[in-house]
């Protein structure tokens, strides 16, 4: 693609880009072209000049998802918005997709809402958070949402109920088992009415036990592998001995077994990936269970 096809966009466009510091694990390769929005109307202008044939990537936080070392073919864009908008319409809570989920949270609180406290535990964006129905501490995201916005390939946005998707653990799909076919640009919840001082203390509750359960001063991608029937995952890992096991730079963490550090920013998303595997291979063979991985796998393996 030339890149006079994209005059007119006021966002920043970047050919053969790093993703590795726009990703919580601070890892991986190169987009072949990576795009911040300067907002909707921008982000909905270069999508529309996309080919439809050219794939396309959505990075939020860049949590729950491993980069690969050969970089993601096609356009990536970068969602996150620290200035994205949030607001209270028709006694329902409006979020753009590039908020931050634990700003939702607090927006929540403050706005008498009850139910929101969960996302304050979620490293990620909103639309991430829809995109995959993350969750914590007993709350789910989609169980909150009226409607979502959706941005099409020619450049339209579309409203789109809930009954229009299947919702699953962790996971999100089209009504008839297919693949999510455009990124979320926003979304409307339904949170029951609450108390501002509990909300808050809630929170604030929720955010101490995750600094004193999870290694958040290294890079990390949040729970690696999703929760089996009945059991926790981080359980397992630690049954097997797998706490410190590392290949390369990663290692599984001493503090929380389910998470996968790069303490020293050195690891390659190879390492990663092999330790992903690792995890899985040692656990299935001690205990029988087969761990699904949580995070979201992207891109080319390195040829090299």
């Amino acid at each position: 693609m030339m890149m006079n096809e994209f005059i007119g966009l006021r966002g920043t466009l970047r050919r053969n880009a790093p993703i590795a510091r726009h990703t919580t694990w601070r890892a991986g390769g190169c987009a072949d072209l990576l795009y911040a929005p300067a907002d909707r109307d921008d982000l909905a202008q270069f999508v529309h000049a996309l080919p439809p044939a050219l794939p396309l990537t959505v990075l939020g936080l860049g949590s729950n998802v491993l980069v690969r070392d050969g970089g993601i073919r096609g356009a990536v864009v970068l969602m996150h918005d620290p200035g994205a908008v949030l607001a209270v319409a028709d006694g329902l809570i409006y979020a753009d997709a590039g908020v931050a989920s634990p700003k939702l949270a607090r927006f929540a609180a403050m706005h008498g809402c009850a139910g929101a406290e969960f996302l304050a535990g979620i490293p990620g964006t909103v639309g991430g958070a829809l995109a995959m129905n993350a969750g914590c501490y007993g709350g789910e995201t989609w169980r909150h949402v009226a409607r979502v916005e959706t941005l099409l390939r020619d450049g339209r946005f579309a409203i789109r109920l809930p009954d229009e998707f299947a919702i699953g653990y962790r996971s999100v799909r089209l009504v008839d088992g297919s693949p999510l076919d455009a990124p979320f640009t926003g979304a409307w919840f339904r949170f029951p009415q609450g108390e501002v001082a509990a909300s808050r203390a809630a929170i604030k509750s929720l955010l101490a036990k995750r600094i004193a359960t999870q290694p958040l001063s290294l890079p990390n991608a949040g729970s690696v592998f999703r929760n089996p029937p009945g059991d926790h995952a981080a359980r397992l890992i630690e049954s097997c001995g797998l706490k410190g096991c590392a290949i390369g730079g990663a290692r599984v963490s001493e503090l929380h077994a389910n998470f996968i550090v790069n303490p020293e920013r050195t690891a390659r998303s190879a390492d990663i990936e092999a330790l992903i595997a690792h995890v899985r291979e040692v656990v299935h063979t001690c205990t029988g269970v087969s761990l699904e991985p949580e995070v979201r796998i992207l891109g080319e393996v390195h040829d090299a």
